[in-house]
């Protein structure tokens, strides 16, 4: 993995998703940097063409700094499904169709395991963070959570698939869950403290 410090004040979080832009900038809350949102600088929303989650989050960050001029970090996140053979993985938004409903993914996802032979419901999140410089320098890492799903679903906190994920060794889903302590156990944590301590330092 690269490391490069980051110097800069300010960065551009290369999402238009409000709920995963809420939780970087709680990870972030602490570093004194300003984050600013490609939604809110009006910037497009690439096409995912890679095969991996490290790519896109490579390709979404690279776009963001291109456009803005600052250091960019996108995240490239979602739930792989062993008995799935790993779906929804990279396709974990697409689940959710053009309105980004989840209610939707969440239903595919139980439809499509009740007509598998099998009883395992074993799944993991992924998240790859990827930090670009405008020259076009990056340091990416990818995080991870193993866990349950569970159906129906159950809470109303987080986002996404998170109303069905039971991480091991709790007994709350992630829609469960406070926050703050998703936040401290979740894939998106894991890399956040690998991103720390490659470029702040931390």
């Amino acid at each position: 993995m690269q490391t490069r410090l980051f110097t800069e004040n300010k960065l551009v979080v290369a999402t238009h998703n409000q709920g995963k832009l809420r939780e970087i900038r709680a990870l972030l809350a602490d570093q004194g940097v300003t984050v600013l949102c490609a939604g809110e600088l009006g910037l497009d929303e690439p096409e995912e063409t890679e095969d991996s989650f490290v790519g896109n989050a490579r390709l979404k960050a690279r776009a963001a700094s291109k456009a803005s001029g600052l250091v960019a970090l996108a995240d490239d996140s979602g739930l792989v499904i062993d008995a799935l053979g790993g779906a929804p993985g990279i396709y974990s938004a697409r689940w959710a169709g053009p309105d980004k409903d989840f209610a939707i993914a969440m239903q595919k996802v139980e439809t499509k395991l009740s007509k598998t032979a099998s009883t395992d419901r074993r799944a993991h999140f992924i998240c790859s963070l990827s930090l670009v410089w405008p020259d076009d320098f990056d340091v990416t890492v990818e995080g991870r959570i193993d866990g349950q799903l569970i159906w129906p679903p159950r809470g109303d906190r987080g986002f996404g698939y998170d109303p069905i994920f039971v991480p091991e060794g709790y007994d709350l889903t992630f829609g469960e869950m406070d926050p703050d302590q998703k936040h401290a156990i979740g894939h998106r944590a894991d890399a956040f403290a690998q991103l720390l301590r490659a470029s702040f330092g931390k």
